[in-house]
């Protein structure tokens, strides 16, 4: 009978819900202020100019990652990008075409909607690929991003500036 008894007793335990203990509930908190750093948009522009194939374009991005991009480039074809930098980082772009083919590349890096950085190349032909140079066929443009100021827009209500120079008599 007690083994009867204590089958029961597990069996109908599986019917009665059990009861779970929560964890207390913790407050996120607050990041100061003065920790968090000031993010700057950033935009990259590339361009390839003539007869190529297999363009790469690579790109810091946020949070320390680097993008790779494989766009078709035909000629006037502009390939743009749009991130986020903290200013202790550095924006930098490398384009590259694949050998045996030549271009004109070009590259452009915007911090807060000013240039920072361009470049222009012109990539020639080769018969043989130039193995002493593995940056043969790429551009690279580099920035840092802090390199601009953070323009805080002018408060359109505030007074204008009064001069302070009186005029000569």
């Amino acid at each position: 009978m007690t083994t009867a008894a204590l089958a029961a007793l597990l069996a109908g335990s599986q019917f009665v819900p059990a009861t779970a203990l929560a964890d207390p509930e913790l407050e996120p908190t607050p990041t100061p202020a003065a920790a968090q750093e000031v993010l700057h948009n950033i935009v990259y522009r590339a361009r390839v100019d003539g007869v190529s194939r297999g363009a790469t374009i690579t790109y810091a991005a946020e949070g320390d990652q680097v993008q790779t991009a494989n766009p078709t480039m035909v000629p006037g074809r502009i390939f743009e990008a749009n991130t986020v930098l903290p200013a202790s980082q550095r924006a930098n772009m490398r384009v590259s075409i694949e050998w045996p083919y030549s271009a004109n590349l070009r590259c452009e890096i915007l911090v807060d909607d000013a240039v920072v950085a361009q470049a222009e190349d012109f990539i020639a032909p080769r018969i043989t690929p130039n193995r002493e140079d593995p940056d043969y066929g790429a551009l690279t443009c580099e920035a840092p991003v802090s390199g601009t100021a953070n323009p805080i827009p002018a408060d359109p209500a505030a007074p204008p500036p009064v001069d302070t120079v009186a005029p000569p008599a």
